[in-house]
């Protein structure tokens, strides 16, 4: 395992200037179509401008523009589309806030928004208009979160999330886990994180013993698209937490030009079970503004969901799933 110094150097040397990733892919601008100039109060590159780190670029096909890692991060002129029932708040965020960063839609859990940071900036992200920076310093935020959650007996459940919440130093996270650790309700602690695939040196000997430490019971929820993410050092990270005894779950999401294949999503199933990763959701693209291009419709997700489920063991086949604002819990589409 590595130190917590290498994952901090590989996020320091991640691409950051759409040029050089693609040439680094061996690709110029002119073979990515839709890589034209944009303006920039369209987009707000300042906001959410490229970054992806080299390990994961190296996990891309060379010379081929339509690869569906590239194609999950690399800014596109279709962003900057308006399109009708695309919103900036798709998933009804800011109606669920309890407090600053914590969140609650549904019974007995809450998600907790450990971090505005994340390692890479997936260009259909439902959070990519949160204003983190509105909710004040990390740890004030953090403090005032779990006040709020020392008085909540129903809240069995506290969901890390963000950003990606393995963003947080080590130091910063085991406070963190030990002030949740102390609230006599809590029985799970859920973390949501694409880090594994992303930074796997971030799954350190430390972060595996702050996560077993625990009394709170450990589930990690992975973020992966697509088979090609599963690369080798992602598959040592996932097995090293699985052997701390946390379950591993994976949750994706549909995206056109990326695993909107049966094929695809095949593939996908098989390389999780190998890392020992149940798949559990195939999430419907969550409508925010500057990600129509990668919405499949919902007819097509069912009939892709169907075969799958000719292909695979059910304990293979992800449920599909649609959030809607306001309801009760997601809702499953078959």
């Amino acid at each position: 395992m590595g130190h917590e110094t290498a994952w901090k150097r590989e996020l320091a040397a991640a691409f950051t200037d759409p040029i050089a990733l693609l040439s680094a892919l061996e690709l110029t601008p002119a073979q990515v179509p839709g890589l034209a100039p944009i303006p920039a109060p369209l987009l707000r590159p300042e906001r959410f401008p490229l970054l992806v780190p080299r390990g994961f670029a190296a996990l891309m096909r060379r010379g081929d523009p339509r690869d569906p890692l590239l194609r999950q991060v690399l800014p596109l002129a279709d962003e900057a589309e308006v399109t009708p029932g695309f919103v900036s708040d798709p998933v009804g965020d800011h109606a669920a806030r309890r407090a600053p960063g914590l969140l609650q839609k549904y019974r007995g859990r809450a998600l907790l928004l450990a971090t505005g940071a994340c390692a890479v900036h997936c260009r259909y992200c439902f959070r990519r208009h949160f204003a983190y920076g509105e909710e004040g310093a990390q740890r004030d935020r953090l403090a005032a979160a779990l006040a709020v959650l020392e008085n909540a007996d129903e809240i069995e459940e506290v969901i890390l999330s963000g950003g990606d919440p393995l963003m947080l130093d080590d130091a910063t996270l085991a406070w963190l886990i030990e002030a949740l650790d102390r609230l006599p309700q809590l029985k799970r602690l859920r973390l949501h994180t694409r880090l594994p695939t992303l930074l796997p040196s971030r799954i350190t000997e430390r972060l595996c013993a702050t996560l077993a430490g625990s009394r709170l019971q450990p589930v990690l929820v992975a973020h992966v698209n697509h088979a090609a993410e599963l690369g080798p050092e992602a598959q040592r990270a996932l097995l090293e937490l699985s052997a701390i005894g946390a379950p591993l779950l994976n949750q994706s999401v549909l995206l056109r030009g990326v695993n909107d294949a049966v094929t695809a999503l095949a593939e996908l199933s098989e390389a999780l079970l190998a890392s020992r990763v149940l798949p559990y959701y195939l999430h419907l693209l969550d409508p925010v503004s500057g990600a129509a291009h990668f919405d499949v419709p919902e007819t097509e997700a069912r009939a892709l969901v169907t075969e799958l489920r000719q292909r695979l063991p059910g304990y293979l086949v992800p449920r599909l799933v649609r959030e809607r604002p306001g309801e009760a819990a997601k809702t499953v589409l078959l």
